[in-house]
This record gives C-alpha cells, sequence and structure tokens, in this order.
C-alpha cells in the first residue's frame, strides 16, 4: 500500500465520483444511472445520495434525477474568492463582453479537467452551461487546451497515459497524438480554438494568463453560435488574447 493511500477514505472517493459526474450532466442520472455508471451497489449508492442530499451538496430533482445542490455552490464560491484575479477578471471582461456582446468565461486547470471560476454574461437568447463550479476535460475545450499547451511533454504524458481520449461531441479530438500536435501550434500561437468540440454549435477562443514566474495560472475566453462567429471571429481572437495580457500584468502587481 503507498503511503498515498494508507489512510484512504473509500465512501469519499465515491462521493467525488458521483458529484463529478453530476457536475458535468446535472439532471440525467437517477440512483439506478448512477450505480451503474459508478460501479457502485445500488444500497451503497442509495447511503451516498442519502447523505449528500441531507447535507444539500446534491438535489433530486422532480422526475427523480440528481443535480449539483446549494452547498456546492457556497463551497465553489468561497474556493473563486481565494483568486484576486477573479475580481480583476470581473471588471475587465465586462468591457469585453459589451464590445463583444458575447459572454466571456474564467477558469483554471485541476489535473485533466478545467473548472470554471467566473462568468461575465451577456445578454443574448442562448445561454451558456459553463457556471462558476463546473468541470470539462480539458482535452475537448479552449479553455483546457491553452493551459495544457504549457506543459512540458513529460506532464502531458502523466496526465493522459492512454491514447484514446473521451470524446463530448463527434468534434472533440479523440487522439492523444493529435492533441498533443494541437498543442504545440497553441503554444506558438498565444491562443487556442474550439470548433464545436465541447458543445455543438458553439466556437470558442481562449488565452492563458501567466503569473510573475512566467507559470500558466488561469485562461480566458468567449465562446458563441457558429453564426454568430462567422462574423467576430477575428475582434473575438484580439479582445480575448488582449484581455489574457491585461489580467496577467495585473497578477504581477
Amino acid at each position: 500500500m503507498t503511503e498515498e493511500r494508507k489512510y484512504w477514505v473509500p465512501a469519499l472517493e465515491r462521493a467525488d465520483g458521483i458529484l463529478s459526474v453530476l457536475a458535468l450532466e446535472p439532471g440525467k442520472y437517477k440512483l439506478i444511472d448512477l450505480s451503474k455508471r459508478l460501479d457502485i451497489n445500488k444500497s451503497s449508492m442509495f447511503s451516498l445520495l442519502h447523505t449528500l442530499e441531507a447535507l444539500h451538496w446534491v438535489e433530486k430533482n422532480t422526475d427523480d434525477t440528481y443535480s449539483l445542490g446549494p452547498a456546492i455552490a457556497v463551497l465553489g464560491s468561497s474556493f473563486v474568492k481565494r483568486f484576486d484575479l477573479h475580481d480583476s477578471f470581473q471588471t475587465e471582461a465586462a468591457g469585453v463582453r459589451d464590445r463583444l456582446q458575447e459572454t466571456v468565461q474564467l477558469a483554471k486547470r485541476i489535473d485533466d479537467h478545467i473548472l470554471y471560476l467566473g462568468k461575465v454574461e451577456a445578454l443574448t437568447p442562448v445561454r451558456l452551461q459553463s457556471e462558476p463550479g463546473m468541470r470539462l476535460p480539458a482535452h475537448a475545450t479552449a479553455l483546457g487546451k491553452v493551459m495544457l499547451a504549457q506543459l512540458p511533454n513529460g506532464s502531458l504524458k502523466q496526465l493522459y497515459p492512454e491514447r484514446n481520449l473521451a470524446k463530448l461531441t463527434p468534434h472533440t479530438i479523440a487522439d492523444r497524438d493529435k492533441l498533443f500536435e494541437q498543442l504545440g501550434n497553441i503554444r506558438e500561437q498565444g491562443f487556442a480554438l474550439d470548433d464545436q468540440e465541447a458543445v455543438m454549435g458553439f466556437q470558442c477562443v481562449a488565452a492563458p494568463i501567466f503569473n510573475r514566474a512566467g507559470e500558466v495560472i488561469a485562461g480566458v475566453s468567449c465562446s458563441m453560435p457558429l453564426h454568430q462567429w462567422e462574423h467576430k471571429a477575428e475582434a473575438t481572437r484580439k479582445e480575448i488574447i488582449a484581455l489574457a495580457q491585461r489580467l496577467s500584468v495585473l497578477t504581477l502587481n
């Protein structure tokens, strides 16, 4: 037994699995679905969900599916407030939103996923589901790819030991070698694109935010429907790169 697993609590690991699944696909899974998805027997899943619901970590919907509960929002808000970057983002991104009339997002990378930290939302008919606290696979998003691109090859291989990658849409990169090749180009050009790789019908551009040591600490992005992207692509790319550069400078002060 490794030192890391010596004091491991399996119930917490199972709860983490439940929360991770519900974060990605809220309102999709019932108890039996979660039991099959996570390979946890029904009686254990019932106990876990009952406890999580009592603690307000999950909510049971009217159709018996489950979503994350309000306690998660409180914890996520507390986590976000640790970052001075969040306040700067809210201020700086507001102007970008107003100029583009599109939603701007802030996220950081946690291993092979991204965690959304902030969102400045535009008043558009189509609302993005990327709420603060939500996680998505990094390889399937512009935000994730622009942060992965700053990692050395050794670290990338540790994050992605398997060649096959999970697909969120038919356009998601599903081959590790193709991902690594694209990351090299992203590193050189300074921004990343997501062409319907996370959500069908949406295009996204993202740029990295660096700290004083030159390490990527977060990323900013703008997503929009394809018909809007056709007219706003160049302006959006310039705005997001400039926003990331401003936020990088602010982290130095």
